[in-house]
């Protein structure tokens, strides 16, 4: 996108400065003990957007995060970047000066990575437009969230596949994979990225794409959000936004085994058209019921849920089901229904009507079926509060190769997100236990925006065999450690 004069003199004072200080003037990883004085007032006035410190009066809710349980972080600063050299400015003077930075776009980390203590939080959240062209590619500001982009994209009548929480930011979606809805159909929100700026560690604006910085755009493409710079903006290709067939069947207590081996076993033959996720609720016994939408007619959508009812052997309690446009359809598996989708926006810092949530969480992939349905059972049984979301992977993000982008996961069957809507420790010693339980069935593959502070051998889970080759970009762009985290990339 083409810049104003007053963003283009912004962006050359960046350059200029961190020019100045040199590259080579930090070595290794940084950490906080090598942090030097910053000062802050600097920042201020070089921005377009706004700094928030401890001191003012509006820092408690500029350094929200979505989850209550982060909000005892400190972090130094937030900058609530405007422009693309905002963004230039923040990570120059994180370079320069030693101090942690993290990347912030709907701030949905479920480490709380985009809020740690000590750190500048670079906010994109005001970068936020949705332009779409005439060849009908969409250029997206990385704070966007998706209900900005849904809303923006129907009203030229195109599409993206991506995720169902409408407060999530698209950034973060992106880089990490991007699993949604439609997934099956149209592929992973990565898979649709033309092109991406983004502010690398030396406080360059890049263009990542397949012909100008290909290692970078190729880590970008699920190589998970925080790494390797900061993205303003991406380019994606779009369709033409299609008609959905939204649907739910709940079954009795009792079958979550039958209804699991069926769900598996029709999941793996799938048209592209059909994506389904397998909600399971802990309990004595637990219980069971599957979400989905389907490409084309109410019609041919009830013949595939007859057959998958079919595979369960269960005859379910409810069955619904209703045709609805694109818009209609995001805000249906995003809770806004009900809401405007003016509405449905953060109501914490975005004037919109959804509020925050607590929770504790962590994932498996499952690479293919589970063997004995009966052993997930049987981790749900006498527990209470806590769900595990099996959401279906089959279809186009399975005929992409397992190297051509940083996502490792091509040709699973599904992620297992596993979820307790609190932040004690009791919630997270719950999680742990039966991630290491599910880890024991399925292997030890994890989605990497299901981030885990927690999860031994981390790089392997989220990267798999693509681990060397992300480590390696980043000792390119990043050799100092500038973008460095507990599960960077880039950590010593």
């Amino acid at each position: 996108m083409a810049m104003n004069r007053r963003s283009l003199l912004r962006a050359a004072a960046a350059g200029a400065a961190y020019t100045a200080l040199g590259a080579g003037a930090l070595s290794g990883c940084m950490s906080e003990s090598a942090a030097r004085q910053v000062d802050w007032n600097v920042l201020r006035q070089r921005l377009a957007g706004a700094l928030s410190l401890p001191a003012d009066t509006d820092y408690a809710t500029a350094k929200m995060a979505y989850n209550p349980g982060f909000d005892n972080r400190q972090p130094a600063a937030v900058a609530r970047c405007g422009t693309a050299a905002d963004v230039q400015a923040c990570v120059s003077l994180a370079s320069q000066s030693g101090t942690r930075i993290a990347a912030r776009s709907g701030g949905h980390s479920y480490a709380g990575y985009s809020t740690p203590d000590g750190a500048l939080i670079v906010d994109v959240g005001r970068m936020n437009s949705v332009q779409v062209g005439a060849d009908g590619t969409a250029v997206i500001g990385a704070g966007a969230r998706l209900m900005d982009v849904y809303s923006g994209l129907a009203r030229a009548g195109r599409c993206l596949p991506a995720g169902s929480c409408p407060t999530v930011g698209i950034a973060g979606l992106t880089l990490g994979g991007g699993l949604g809805v439609l997934s099956g159909k149209y592929g992973l929100t990565c898979d649709s990225l033309v092109s991406a700026q983004v502010v690398t560690p030396d406080g360059v604006l890049r263009t990542a794409s397949a012909d100008s910085e290909p290692d970078l755009y190729w880590a970008l493409r699920g190589g998970g959000g925080g790494n390797l710079g900061v993205v303003t903006s991406f380019t994606f290709k779009t369709v033409a936004a299609p008609q959905l067939v939204v649907f739910q069947l709940k079954f009795p207590a009792g079958t979550l085994t039958d209804v699991l081996g069926g769900w598996q076993s029709f999941t793996q033959s799938a048209p592209d058209e059909f994506w389904s996720t397998l909600g399971t609720s802990a309990g004595s016994p637990p219980t069971c019921r599957i979400n989905g939408c389907y490409v084309g007619s109410e019609s041919a959508l009830n013949t595939l849920v007859d057959k998958l009812v079919a595979a369960t052997g269960v005859q379910p309690s409810n069955r619904y089901s209703l045709s609805r446009n694109y818009l209609s359809a995001m805000m249906y598996f995003g809770g806004c229904s009900n809401y405007s989708a003016d509405q449905c926006h953060p109501n914490w810092n975005g004037g919109g009507a959804l509020g925050r949530e607590s929770f504790t969480a962590s994932s498996r992939v499952l690479n293919k079926p589970l063997s004995d349905p009966a052993k997930l059972t049987a981790l749900l049984t006498g527990r209470t509060g806590m769900d595990i979301l099996l959401d279906s992977m089959v279809g186009a993000p399975s005929r992409i190769g397992v190297a051509d982008t940083a996502f490792p996961h091509r040709g699973a069957l599904a992620t297992a997100q596993i979820y307790v809507g609190a932040t004690t420790p009791a919630a997270r010693t719950a999680v742990t236990e039966v991630r290491n339980a599910l880890g024991d069935l399925v292997g030890n593959a994890a989605y990497v925006n299901y981030i885990d502070p927690a999860l031994s051998d981390w790089s392997s889970a989220y990267y798999g065999s693509n681990a060397p080759r992300l480590r390696r970009i980043a000792q390119k762009y990043d050799p100092h450690g500038v973008f460095t985290f507990d599960q960077s990339i880039t950590k010593c």
